[in-house]
């Protein structure tokens, strides 16, 4: 016999992801290892731009000053790709667990002022993706095999266009990662997750039910004795 979805076992099963308040947790560490990653990316570039510039700050060696650029732009659309990934989950997280007391003051005031921007940084570059995507589709479509001869320029262009967003995420990322992982540690210590509130919850009706002795049939009303009548 099938079971239902609103049986016990497939609640025991459901994935704490869909139950589980403080989800976003998970994306975190993610969101961390891009935020590094697009520092390093930056520092990078920072060390060696320099030597392809003049005292006034203008290209001398440019193909070199150009093949940076690129490499630049490359590795850090790869973790804007993260932020678009994980990064809206994560924000709307930290923005329902924060109060209003820890913007005005705390360990992460300042982190959480500076996520006013985040919205249209991850907004716009969202938009490129889906420009990106449509434009792909579009040669795939349109013109058989002529994504192999256009693709790495259009990549180019696109990660050209989205270093403005990777630049604005080397500082409100960080600030959405430390204010994520003191929201996260302090919603942990104060109260379980849903999740477990569930579980304790089942265990304890499922102790209930063990223990109770089923009721004993109540037994049928005894007969009323028949007078025997007085023949005529």
């Amino acid at each position: 016999m099938s079971t239902s979805s609103s049986s016990p076992s497939s609640a025991e099963n459901r994935s704490p992801a869909i139950t589980d308040p403080l989800a976003w947790r998970l994306h975190v560490p993610a969101l961390a290892s891009a935020a590094a990653g697009i520092e390093r990316a930056s520092d990078a570039w920072d060390a060696v731009s320099d030597s392809f510039c003049a005292r006034d700050g203008w290209p001398i060696g440019e193909e070199g000053y150009a093949d940076g650029k690129v490499k630049r732009d490359a590795e850090t659309w790869k973790h804007v790709e993260v932020f678009l990934a994980h990064g809206p989950e994560v924000l709307a997280g930290v923005r329902a667990t924060a109060s209003g007391a820890d913007y005005v003051e705390g360990p992460v005031s300042e982190d959480l002022r500076r996520l006013r921007g985040i919205d249209t940084t991850l907004e716009r570059a969202g938009q490129l993706r889906h420009e990106w995507d449509q434009i792909m589709a579009l040669m795939d479509a349109s013109l058989p095999g002529s994504r192999k001869i256009y693709e790495s320029r259009a990549e180019r262009i696109r990660n050209a266009d989205g270093w403005r967003y990777a630049d604005e995420l080397s500082f409100q990322g960080p600030a959405l990662v430390r204010a994520a992982d003191y929201l996260v540690g302090r919603a942990d210590s104060d109260q379980p997750s849903q999740t477990e509130r569930a579980r304790v919850a089942l265990a304890r009706s499922a102790a209930d039910n063990r223990g109770a002795l089923p009721a004993s049939p109540s037994a049928p009303p005894a007969p009323t004795p028949v007078v025997p009548g007085r023949s005529r």
